[in-house]
């Protein structure tokens, strides 16, 4: 079960306030109620600023001119997607909203499309099979809580976990139906050109992508997105053990301190990795990265020049990225780029199930014994 997101009260959080300043100490609060530092430390700062816990009162006027502009990119955006639709019937209509719920308001659309808010909701009251329906509504809730990425294979075992059955035949008629299109369908993977590392360090890793051990090797690359009209630059650190996303960063140049930064943001300690592989690229050969390295006695590991199948879970992790994230989103800055990666980071983890790992999530995968497939 994918593990809910915790709640807080405004008295919740002035009793944690209070505790910091009567004395407790700001790791004691954390561990004992199993928070974050960073939420802990908005709290106190909310509190001491406006004596608000709630988002909109402690926003300056530069956010909230920030949020009004971000609103009006997102309502013109979404007018420009959906435009092409605005003289089709009004079940075509139905699909293109349907299909873009997860990315803009269901009213908005129905406003920009002529389309009552009652005819999209609009369901009949005769229904002749009620397993039938209750089967095309979770294979359209799965679907659209992927983000718009699953497709038969994947519905279908998040299908199980309901306690309903269907083959993907079957489930592929309810998606054409609907107007539900995986973003796989289209193959808008490309690679990217680069200078390469001719360091002498091998391939110690030598393709030994099923691991048994958390942290024991760690894979990485880079790839890049386009933000506020320039492109920027993505690192991600994956653990084969389980494919977990344990490390990433977003910046507007390819850098070392790019990859750095990604190390920055893993959250064990480095010691605990013993291999670092990567492809050849130059952002990775940088004396910071070496030295780093060496410090916390890591393992270096680099692919045979011009051959991308060395580094293969992470070339196939990419694909998944460019398809999933950087391929459905329109960052209008750097700040929007930053905290959806969060987003999808945590979703990837937390959330998304892969076939590499029994269809069980990366976190669900780090405490489970899983049978260990090759990539």
């Amino acid at each position: 079960m994918p593990k809910q997101r915790r709640t807080f009260t405004a008295e919740f959080k002035q009793q944690m306030v209070k505790l910091y300043e009567n004395g407790k100490s700001r790791t004691s609060i954390v561990q004992e109620y199993g928070l974050t530092a960073s939420a802990l430390d908005r709290w106190i700062s909310q509190s001491q600023n406006t004596g608000s816990f709630t988002e909109k009162a402690n926003r300056t006027p530069e956010e909230n001119e920030l949020i009004a502009l971000r609103k009006e990119n997102q309502r013109l955006k979404m007018e420009n997607d959906i435009f092409k639709a605005s003289r089709a019937d009004h079940g075509t209509k139905v699909n293109v909203i349907r299909n873009n719920a997860h990315k803009y308001s269901v009213s908005a659309m129905c406003n920009v499309l002529q389309l009552p808010r009652s005819t999209y909701y609009y369901k009949p009251d005769s229904i002749e099979n009620e397993e039938e329906q209750q089967l095309e509504e979770a294979v359209i809730d799965i679907f659209v809580a992927s983000r718009n990425n699953y497709g038969t294979r994947k519905i279908k075992v998040e299908l199980r976990k309901k306690s309903l059955t269907a083959s993907r035949r079957k489930i592929g008629r309810i998606m054409k139906k609907h107007g539900l299109v995986s973003a796989y369908t289209v193959a808008q993977y490309k690679p990217l050109k680069r200078d390469s590392n001719e360091s002498q360090v091998k391939n110690e890793l030598q393709r030994k992508f099923a691991q048994d051990e958390a942290y024991a090797v760690v894979v990485s690359d880079l790839t890049y997105v386009r933000a506020a009209n320039k492109w920027h630059y993505v690192c991600l650190f994956v653990d084969l053990f389980n494919r977990e996303i344990i490390g990433y960063s977003s910046g507007p140049r390819k850098t070392a301190e790019l990859v750095y930064k990604a190390i920055a943001s893993i959250q064990v300690r480095l010691d605990r990795i013993q291999m670092f592989h990567t492809d050849r690229g130059k952002e990775f050969d940088n004396k910071v990265i070496s030295d780093a390295l060496t410090t916390f006695g890591i393992t270096r590991s680099l692919s045979r020049k011009g051959c991308p199948y060395d580094n293969a879970v992470a070339e196939s992790t990419f694909k998944i990225f460019k398809t999933e994230f950087a391929n459905q989103s329109h960052f209008q800055t750097e700040e929007q780029l930053d905290l959806e990666l969060h987003d999808y980071v945590h979703w990837f983890n937390q959330h998304r199930i892969h076939g590499t790992l029994g269809y069980r999530t990366p976190v669900e995968a780090r405490s489970m014994p899983l049978k260990r497939l090759s990539s």
